[in-house]
């Protein structure tokens, strides 16, 4: 068998643009089908998944299995499950899941009421759901069946936004009531307190509240559950990717598509975002119950929109949108869902031109953090970068800049950007003139000169603004050099308590690696790898830690501490805090196995500090998707530069942690793929000299260039002062459509006696066959020599570390209470 390149020949004709990819309509089909596709998350029918097993029964509950043990559920039980009064079972789905849950009834007696709880980890599993809101938990939905039969699913504003873990129980129903009151009073009375409506029960039958009541036994009879996920509305075909990733690495391969399902999952029909009823109970004042939950609210318009989170926020959050786009881009493409989500951010700027802390709804009482305003701005840039969409540009420029010189004249004298909100990813210490705000806006201004550059035939003053932001950038630069600490070797937070010498001396993880990405160095300066190895000697067991959030692990700067390691040249570094932290999110106790979490405690506990409630964590946030792209772009070492992939560049590097990698994307100009793997030059028989062979090709009609990674120029620079490729400098123009090869074959002393040479490769090269390893294949070189792969690769192991530790007294002030903050 052998898997095809490109999309059907009937899904060229309505997804595709010149074997590129249009977004409006996505492909129906994955276009790179291979092997790799058995890690894809996404279910091969959305509107019909049914669970994998039986997790739990207690009580009174009958199922098909004689010994009473959880038995496999496909798409039925092979007969009724029974659950009668005081009865309860949870079902375990295969991944983490959204969507509306549906039964097959076949029986019912005394007009059951049936409740629903549901989880994202097995540790919050009960009769109450986990928490999307302020309350510990949020309540359950009974449904009450009646007497019918049939289909049964529960209303559209009751549409879960993550769950793995599906519990549904039978209440017992006492016998004896309280004195002067009704048995209806009774009966609902703790119902209407505790718990929501579903199915829009009008009223409850005279039948059921009789005073026979306390002689009924209340019982469904179900032949089947499944649910209805409708989420990432944009793709008909939910495993149908525009991108893939596959190595010698089964973790990478696994986080991997990992972060596309998260992503996928957290992008949403706009009308199914959440109603965030403590919040907009000051503006509404609602009297929902405390712990109800509703996806029902208008977040944008249009027909998908990327969202922080599945189970919450389910709204757009543009400080998620530096992390979430780029990998979107490299996995699904759903750049209409993006386009949304920046929209609905542009059309609620406020009058002073800053940007809203988050979109409907939230933003109408000011909410404002200059962090997640500048995050709003890389946004707009990885929007066009990946899509091509200058007309929308065009269109939002004017709001683009106006929003930027909110942030511009907040650099003060002291060269820093002086913060006026308080409000962040949840971190302590914002405020004043703080180095993550300040080394965001440097890397912010670099991106915004870009884009003037692609809006110049419009008669915009490009060169003007570009060097306006340069002389921003270079006195930014100079302050924050005021902030590294010689004895650290890092930079601190701020110039005053957090500062070196200050009584409150804290060493930011976004900060420092902030000032990474912003390439604010020169290429004869050490700091970038100082930095970098400083950040490394810090991680746990479990990871990188955020000091500037005490007990926090978070994936959200975690991922901006891989991109600083590839910006620092250290690109092995990115990979093994990938392995070591993103491997923890996966497989760690209590994660689902399936989708990215929004953070963990230091000791490992699935409790995300941010909030009191451990079950509030959200175990599908986009933030959390960072390796998706950094793979892409730092292993793979794809780099687009121009509008659209017009110019990019392709530097890949396999680190010690990968004997072989191959992967792609799609755009709408076209497919970029690579393929790099460790070869050894067999000569008359002989094993001679080993190296590296890798294998590109982009969108026709394109230019681009190719060279080694590993340097801290190849990360983003676009051909800045070009670095040595791993120990020697070799870079080569590559046209669009060309598939295009080269081996690096090292010395027999050091690597700086490594030699580039081209070799000749075809099509057929890329060309998966089941049963054959594709990096196996003998490539002749010169006369009677081969490259052969290096089968003498193994993959390291890891290095042991320490457990973090909590600070129990720290933990509580880390908590933030939205009820105190709107």
């Amino acid at each position: 068998m052998k898997y095809s390149l490109g999309v059907t020949l009937s899904a060229l004709t309505s997804t595709s643009v010149a074997s590129g990819i249009d977004y409006h309509n996505l492909p129906i089909e994955p276009v790179f089908p291979g092997p790799w596709d058995k890690y894809i998350k996404a279910p091969a029918n959305k509107s019909f998944i049914t669970p994998a097993r039986f997790w739990k029964i207690e009580g009174n509950v009958t199922t098909p299995s004689s010994s009473g043990e959880p038995i496999t559920a496909r798409h039925n039980y092979g007969g009724s499950v029974l659950v009668g009064e005081g009865g309860l079972l949870t079902v375990e789905f295969q991944e983490n899941i959204a969507g509306h849950v549906c039964f097959q009834v076949d029986s019912v007696s005394d007009e059951p009421v049936l409740n629903l709880a549901y989880s994202e980890s097995p540790f919050f599993v009960g009769r109450k759901s986990d928490a999307t809101n302020e309350e510990e938990w949020d309540l359950p939905l009974p449904i009450h069946i009646g007497n019918r039969t049939g289909s049964l699913c529960v209303d559209p504003e009751f549409n879960r936004g993550a769950f793995k873990y599906l519990t549904l129980y039978i209440d017992t129903i006492p016998v004896l009531k309280p004195q002067g009151q009704t048995s209806l009073h009774y009966l609902f009375g703790s119902v209407k307190s505790t718990a929501q409506k579903v199915l829009k029960l009008s009223k409850p039958s005279s039948h059921a509240l009789d005073e026979k009541r306390p002689y009924s036994k209340p019982s469904v009879g179900i032949t089947e559950i499944w649910v209805n996920c409708t989420s990432f509305p944009s793709q008909r075909n939910g495993r149908a990717y525009s991108g893939y990733f596959h190595s010698s690495s089964d973790l990478l391969n696994r986080i991997w598509y990992a972060g596309a399902y998260t992503l996928q999952l957290s992008t949403i029909d706009p009308s199914e975002g959440s109603a965030l009823i403590p919040v907009n109970r000051y503006i509404d004042h609602n009297k929902s119950p405390p712990g109800s939950w509703y996806s029902n609210f208008t977040v944008a318009k249009g027909t998908a929109v990327t969202t922080d989170g599945a189970k919450r926020d389910r709204l757009v959050w543009p400080g998620d949108m530096y992390i979430a786009i780029p990998s979107i881009a490299v996995s699904s493409y759903d750049m209409l869902a993006v386009r949304n989500a920046l929209d609905v951010i542009f059309k609620h700027q406020y009058d002073d031109g800053s940007i809203p802390y988050a979109g409907p709804p939230l933003g109408y009482r000011g909410e404002f953090s200059d962090t997640y305003h500048l995050h709003a701005l890389l946004g707009v840039y990885d929007y066009v970068l990946y899509s091509g969409d200058v007309a929308w540009l065009r269109e939002h420029w004017a709001s683009y800049t106006w929003a930027l010189e909110v942030s511009v004249a907040k650099v003060d004298e002291r060269n820093l950007m002086h913060v006026s909100s308080p409000f962040d990813w949840n971190r302590h210490g914002m405020g004043g003139h703080n180095i993550e705000a300040s080394a965001i806006l440097h890397e912010v201004l670099r991106r915004s000169a870009k884009l003037a550059s692609w809006l110049s035939d419009d008669g915009f003053d490009a060169r003007g603004a570009g060097e306006k932001w340069k002389l921003v950038r270079r006195n930014l630069a100079r302050g924050i050099a005021q902030l590294y600490c010689n004895a650290t070797g890092l930079y601190s937070d701020n110039l005053s308590r957090g500062h070196c010498a200050g009584p409150a001396h804290v060493d930011p993880q976004d900060g420092n690696s902030w000032a990474l990405i912003a390439d604010m160095h020169g290429r004869g300066s050490g700091v970038p790898e100082a930095v970098s190895r400083a950040l490394r000697a810090r991680w746990t067991g479990f990871g990188a830690p955020a000091p500037e959030f005490p007990n926090v692990m978070s994936p959200f700067a975690s991922g901006f501490e891989l991109q600083a390691h590839c910006a620092a040249g250290r690109p092995g570094a990115a990979v093994e805090l990938a392995r070591l932290m993103w491997g923890y999110l996966l497989d760690g106790p209590g994660f689902t196995n399936s989708t990215l979490a929004e953070g963990f405690r230091a000791d490992g506990s699935v409790h995300y500090p941010a909030y009191p409630a451990p079950s509030r964590n959200s175990h599908a946030h986009g933030w959390a998707a960072a390796p998706t792209s950094v793979l892409a772009g730092c292993v793979l070492g794809v780099w687009l530069w121009g509008p659209g992939a017009a110019t990019w560049s392709v530097r890949p590097v396999l680190t010690r942690w990968l004997g072989w990698a191959r992967g792609g994307f799609a755009v709408r100009r076209g497919r970029f793929e690579v393929l790099v793997w460790r070869v050894v030059l067999k000569s008359g028989g002989e094993r001679a000299a080993r190296g590296v062979v890798a294998v590109v090709r982009g969108p026709e009609g394109t230019r681009g260039r190719f060279g080694w990674g590993g340097l801290r120029d190849g990360y983003e620079g676009e051909g800045e002062g070009e670095g040595e490729g791993e120990g020697e400098e070799f870079m080569v123009e590559v046209e669009g459509g060309e598939t295009r090869g080269w081996v690096r074959l090292e010395g027999e002393d050091t690597k700086s006696s490594a030699t580039t040479e081209e070799i000749e490769v075809s099509d057929a090269i890329w060309e998966v066959k089941e049963g054959e390893k594709w990096y196996e294949q003998i490539i002749p070189y010169g006369v009677g020599d081969a490259l052969v792969y290096d089968g003498s690769f193994q993959e390291p192991v890891m290095q042991e570390r320490k457990p973090g530790v909590v600070d129990w007294e720290k933990l509580a002030d880390g908590y933030v209470d939205t009820r105190g903050r709107w």
